[in-house]
């Protein structure tokens, strides 16, 4: 065994160390991955896994559930890379739609939770060096109200937010995503801002 050229992956996975060539496109990479190249599914990984992180974190408010999230997205990938289709030979529409379904469903568990939480009595300040993170805590609960707004818009608003607002994809790849036009999809967010903002001013 040539162990000047193989590595050990995070998972236990023999990983080719000297690297896939340069410049791969991703459905170059997807290819390779669907067909057991664990370097491949790596570089796909290591280039889009901050992006996926960030949206992540734009749908729940919450950093530790954003890395919880991105694992399982791309976990998912891995054990689907077979039946995948890339839009406009990106991974990131289909990567950001994963991670929107793992975050509604997320969002429906830990909504029973916090029914149950809401039951116990609130806790007693400890200390002051609580006072260091307020700006990051009042950060986090502006985003959840948001994303609890979010959460309550049609279906076809809720998507063309997540994917275009908060996953920063461009219209048209929204578009194709999505199967439909465009003009609908810029309808969709216009119409989801308007609900947004009287929402928010309602508060």
């Amino acid at each position: 065994m040539d162990v000047t050229r193989t590595a050990t992956g995070s998972a236990g996975v023999p990983v080719d160390s000297s690297g896939p060539p340069p410049d791969r496109s991703d459905t170059e990479l997807w290819h390779a991955a669907a067909g057991g190249d664990h370097g491949a599914f790596t570089e796909l990984f290591e280039r889009h896994a901050q992006a996926v992180w960030n949206h992540a974190y734009r749908l729940t408010g919450s950093w530790a559930s954003a890395e919880d999230l991105t694992s399982t997205t791309f976990l998912t990938a891995w054990r689907r890379r077979a039946d995948i289709t890339l839009i406009r030979d990106s991974a990131l529409p289909w990567l950001y739609t994963v991670a929107g379904n793992l975050a509604r469903s997320e969002h429906r568990s830990s909504g029973r939770r916090l029914r149950l939480v809401r039951r116990l009595p609130e806790p007693r300040s400890v200390s002051d060096h609580a006072e260091t993170v307020v700006d990051q805590l009042d950060g986090e609960e502006r985003l959840r109200r948001v994303l609890a707004l979010v959460a309550k818009l049609p279906k076809s608003q809720r998507q063309a937010v997540e994917l275009c607002l908060l996953g920063d994809l461009s219209l048209p790849d929204a578009a194709e995503l999505l199967g439909v036009a465009e003009v609908t999809v810029r309808a969709h967010i216009s119409r989801a801002r308007a609900q947004l903002r009287v929402a928010l001013e309602e508060k």
